[in-house]
């Protein structure tokens, strides 16, 4: 058995003074879970050597990514979309681990030929400190994300405008969690483990103790199989 650090390739925004604090949280939670990262900004090259891929979150996807016109998109960066949507396919097409995060739960829809909601009312991109909070959240019985928290209820936080829904649900994707008929969070069927969450676990001060566990879960499973030396 090896005690190697998986090695984790973060997702990231442009670095900014604006989204230091975010990018930090991201580190942090995977870091104590036991990840070796790769921080990946847009225009930096894939990796060929990661045992796990997390998709953070961020600004919209381009809406021609999944076939429709822009009405809502907002700080759209198209080479972030570029380096992302092929990191996730070709994590994917490998069975490596893989946790999308809000925006990285959109990409990963995305590349299941999903599509997206442009707008929740309610949800402004001007207005993402702002936390709209979800109590007692159920998770889908047997599913990765239910033996990652506990299956107990969870209490999460929401800061997107833009949405998933059973309508707009990509394929091979099954919905774990449905909160006012938005998918929250989700899992691909005939993968190892490849788990959204609309949801920010990463701001630990905003959701459930069981809802942070998921770092821990998605880190071990990608330690699971790591075998090349450091």
């Amino acid at each position: 058995m090896t005690n190697v650090r998986p090695r984790i390739a973060l997702t990231l925004a442009r670095p900014s003074a604006f989204h230091g604090a975010s990018h930090q949280r991201y580190r942090d939670a995977l870091e104590s879970a036991g990840a070796d990262l790769v921080a990946l900004h847009p225009g930096d090259p894939m990796p060929t050597d990661i045992d796990g891929l997390c998709l953070s979150g961020g600004g919209d996807i381009e809406s021609a990514r999944y076939g429709e016109a822009d009405v809502a998109c907002a700080d759209v960066d198209t080479d972030r979309d570029a380096l992302e949507i092929a990191l996730a396919k070709a994590a994917i097409e490998r069975d490596v681990p893989v946790l999308g995060i809000c925006r990285g739960f959109q990409i990963l829809n995305v590349v299941r030929e999903g599509s997206l909601v442009q707008d929740v009312p309610g949800h402004r991109p001007e207005e993402r400190e702002g936390l709209v909070e979800h109590r007692n959240v159920g998770v889908r019985p047997g599913s990765r994300l239910a033996k990652a928290t506990g299956g107990a209820p969870l209490t999460v936080n929401s800061r997107h405008h833009q949405a998933v829904t059973k309508a707009t649900l990509g394929r091979g994707l099954v919905a774990t969690v449905v909160v006012d008929d938005l998918v929250e969070a989700f899992e691909l069927d005939d993968r190892r483990w490849v788990v959204g969450v609309q949801w920010h676990p990463e701001r630990t001060g905003e959701v459930s103790p069981e809802a942070r566990r998921i770092f821990e879960a998605f880190v071990q499973e990608a330690a699971r199989t790591t075998t090349a030396p450091r």
